[in-house]
């Protein structure tokens, strides 16, 4: 009897583990070790930098839902970096968006594969038809005009590091 109620109770610990681990990787939950801030760095052709930019990680569905809609504002270099489990087609819109940002679609090869100037909706816009789409793995959101500032481009490179 004794034997049998350590393997249920082993079972049960796997089981979450198991649940617990597929929600992780779905980005329906955090991990708890998961950070919030991270440093991007853009690098052009030859690896020299063009930008860094100071961003919180929106790695959830409800961080990546809310994004920067409960923002005011962005200063230059600061910004917003929607992580997804794999690369995909994605379409991100401007709702409740109070300001114009620009959206960086990036690869899983960590390379980017385009740019969207975005402005925010007008008053009587709820941002749902304001619509950008692009192939990425990773979505960096900065202000608008910051790419052309600093010369980001299609085909430059990022470099992630985690705080």
């Amino acid at each position: 009897m004794t034997a049998e109620r350590i393997w249920k109770g082993l079972l049960a610990v796997a089981a979450l583990v198991i649940v617990g681990f597929v929600l992780v990787q779905a980005g329906v939950v955090s991990a708890p070790w998961a950070q919030d801030q991270a440093v991007v760095h853009v690098l052009d052709n030859d690896g020299e930098p063009k930008a860094t930019v100071d961003v919180e990680v929106a790695d959830t569905v409800e961080q990546r839902y809310t994004g920067l809609s409960d923002h005011d504002s962005l200063e230059d270099g600061d910004g917003m970096l929607f992580v997804h489990a794999t690369e995909g087609d994605r379409t991100y819109v401007m709702r409740e968006m109070d300001f114009d940002i620009d959206i960086v679609f990036i690869g899983a090869d960590r390379e980017i594969t385009s740019i969207e100037h975005a402005r925010a909706p007008e008053p009587d816009e709820d941002g749902e038809e304001l619509r950008h789409s692009g192939r990425a793995k990773w979505v960096l959101e900065v202000p608008r005009g910051y790419t052309n500032e600093t010369g980001i481009d299609v085909g430059d490179e990022i470099v992630i590091d985690a705080d």
